[in-house]
């Protein structure tokens, strides 16, 4: 597929199996909600986009997020040391999303931001996806993949949101990391630490208000086989669902998730399963990085937690894995943008 949306200024709903080449939102029909075509910059405004990129590894959690929503760019990253919960982290917010360009291409192009505190390049090229973090606080990252189909088969899927809004996604989790990460809490280099990459790409005409839950993991279950998660609950269950699983590569389609936690106790364990069993595991909590802002059009109520998994998975057409201590996230997040 060429581009996502089509000559009639819609984008075809469901999974792909081929990553759009250009996410062409600026040719989409974008409506009011009695039907009226908006003007191209009512369109702009409407328009988010995000991008988040995570590794995980017995000694080192780190993170880093891109999101352009028009009125504003922001961006976080942290890196956590699982063993004693030490933490490192930055967020930067910048006004009209100054210094900040997102790519439309999935996978071409670079994605940056480029401020006093805190430098972005995430580049897609020649077959993986990089990215480079440098902070004047001593946070740098320059971490790799391999996103090629033999590495690991993409989750592509566009769904639609409220009545003239649609999201799509491109997620991928469980592949070997390569590179290094610096902090106050040391440096490790990823492949001796035998550490995984996930990466998600979402972009679209999201719902003014929005609400969702999101579980990931990464690892070697105790098979030995490489396992990667994605499940999420409130954003792309329209006509197509993204919840998957990743074994040695391979993708697995997933039923609906339920998120069971308190948004009280935030050291009590999570909950994730399906109404079928295909998916049941427990998620405990070893520290998080939470985002809050209350700004009138804008809010965010952001909480991701980074922990252990435990319990197993059971795809339809693929053998049930055993999870045990893998490590990975679960998200809280309301946004009204």
């Amino acid at each position: 597929m060429q581009t996502l949306v089509q000559a009639d200024g819609r984008p075809p709903f469901g999974q792909f199996e081929a990553t759009p080449q250009h996410i062409n939102w600026r040719d989409a029909d974008y409506r009011n909600l009695m039907g009226r075509p908006l003007p191209a910059w009512r369109r702009r405004l409407a328009f988010k986009q995000f991008e988040y990129f995570g590794l995980v590894s017995d000694d080192l959690i780190a993170g880093c997020a891109l999101a352009n929503l028009q009125f504003v760019g922001a961006a976080f990253v942290y890196a956590f040391r699982p063993s004693d919960g030490a933490m490192h982290n930055l967020s930067v917010r910048a006004p009209l999303a100054r210094g900040m360009a997102l790519t439309d291409q999935p996978m071409a192009g670079s994605s940056v931001l480029d401020t006093r505190k805190l430098k972005v390049q995430l580049d897609y090229a020649d077959g993986s996806k990089r990215l480079r973090v440098e902070s004047h606080s001593g946070l740098n990252i320059d971490a790799s993949f391999d996103d090629t189909p033999q590495a690991c088969d993409p989750m592509s899927l566009c769904t639609q949101a409220g009545r003239n809004g649609w999201v799509y996604a491109r997620k991928i989790a469980g592949v070997a990391a390569t590179g290094s990460v610096s902090s106050r809490l040391g440096n490790v280099d990823l492949q001796r630490a035998g550490a995984f990459a996930h990466h998600d790409y979402s972009a679209g005409f999201m719902r003014r208000e929005t609400y969702w839950n999101w579980a990931c993991l990464s690892g070697r279950a105790a098979s030995g086989q490489r396992v990667g998660l994605n499940v999420s609950c409130g954003v792309n269950e329209t006509s197509a669902s993204e919840n998957c699983c990743w074994i040695d590569g391979q993708r697995y389609a997933l039923p609906g998730a339920l998120f069971d936690y308190s948004r009280d106790d935030l050291d009590a364990p999570w909950r994730v399963r399906s109404a079928d069993g295909a998916i049941d595991l427990q998620f405990q909590p070893l520290g998080r990085h939470t985002e809050r802002l209350n700004a009138w059009l804008m809010a965010t109520d952001f909480r991701q937690d980074f922990g252990h998994f435990s319990g197993w998975l059971r795809p339809a057409s693929g053998p049930a894995i055993d999870i045990t201590g893998l490590l990975g996230f679960c998200e809280d997040q309301f946004a009204r943008w």
